[in-house]
């Protein structure tokens, strides 16, 4: 893809994200940074991947207009072809596109390792080619999967060796849990009296439906995105209507995700947990007794 390709396809997403942030009721202020990047993306005309491959991540945060969290995403945009916030905020990842992308691999092909693995990234079929799913696949055989799995080894490769050219971002502050949990709880009660927005999941959905609830708020200096998680797992499972993603991105649209769940056992059994901050979520708990006694979700009230 040539420069000017990359550039209009970054500034095309950026702003069908601002559109979609608007018609869904996102913050004012977050929907004119993504416009105003655009724009001076637009303007100025600089040659993103060369200024990516050359500087890496700092030098996109050094553009005018474009920050920390927007540089980001454009990383992303070059690095991989995707942007995964705007794939959820279109109604989700479409796994048969990104598998076309393998060399090799059809539409057919794609749709089959789609529907077959129940997996929609490049890091999950990774993971099946190299752990025997891929090769047990009916009509596929050992000698087209090795090829895949060659193909699909390049390709990675290459992306990984593009994202280690970015600086590492500072880790900064995250969202305490109990903001977390409290985004969690507005979302669940807001889909459940069907005050939010839905959007049409492309995957699992074959009526096309405008099912999927979706929350715009903010908290502090933390602007949210809230969804259910649509994901192969999530329907296997059943699972959908109770694990929540939440995106959150800080006042320089750093970008940062996490997963709310109900475990079916041990300390938190039946209590809304942000997964990786287990320890946090136990010790928010343990810190409300009487709130606890209460009430058995405490996670549904704000500290």
């Amino acid at each position: 893809m040539s420069a000017a390709d990359d550039g209009r396809e970054v500034v095309e997403r950026l702003r069908e994200m601002a559109l979609l942030l608007e018609a869904q009721g996102a913050n004012a202020f977050r929907i004119a940074a993504y416009r105003r990047a655009a724009d001076l993306l637009e303007e100025q005309r600089p040659d993103l991947r060369a200024v990516f491959e050359r500087d890496g991540l700092a030098g996109l945060d050094a553009l005018p207009g474009i920050g920390t969290g927007i540089a980001g995403a454009v990383a992303e945009m070059l690095a991989t072809g995707h942007w995964r916030q705007l794939d959820r905020l279109r109604g989700g990842a479409d796994g048969e596109a990104l598998f076309r992308t393998i060399p090799g691999v059809g539409p057919a092909l794609a749709r089959h390792l789609h529907e077959a693995l129940g997996i929609d990234t490049l890091e999950a079929l990774e993971l099946a080619a190299h752990d025997g799913r891929l090769e047990r696949l009916p009509h596929l055989g050992a000698r087209r999967a090795a090829a895949i799995r060659a193909a699909l080894g390049e390709m990675l490769d290459r992306r990984r060796a593009l994202q280690r050219r970015a600086a590492a971002r500072p880790a900064g502050l995250e969202p305490p849990v109990a903001l977390l949990l409290d985004v969690d709880r507005e979302y669940r009660q807001g889909a459940e009296a069907g005050r939010l927005p839905l959007i049409a999941p492309r995957r699992f959905n074959p009526g096309n439906a405008a099912w999927l609830p979706v929350l715009h708020t903010a908290r502090d200096d933390w602007q949210f995105t809230a969804l259910f998680s649509n994901t192969a797992r999530a329907h296997e499972l059943g699972r959908v209507h109770d694990w929540v993603v939440l995106y959150c991105e800080d006042k320089d649209h750093g970008a940062r995700q996490y997963t709310v769940v109900t475990p079916a056992g041990g300390p938190l059994a039946g209590r809304r947990v942000v997964r990786g901050r287990e320890a946090e979520c136990q010790a928010w708990y343990a810190s409300w007794p009487a709130l606890r006694a209460a009430d058995p979700t405490p996670a549904h009230r704000s500290r």
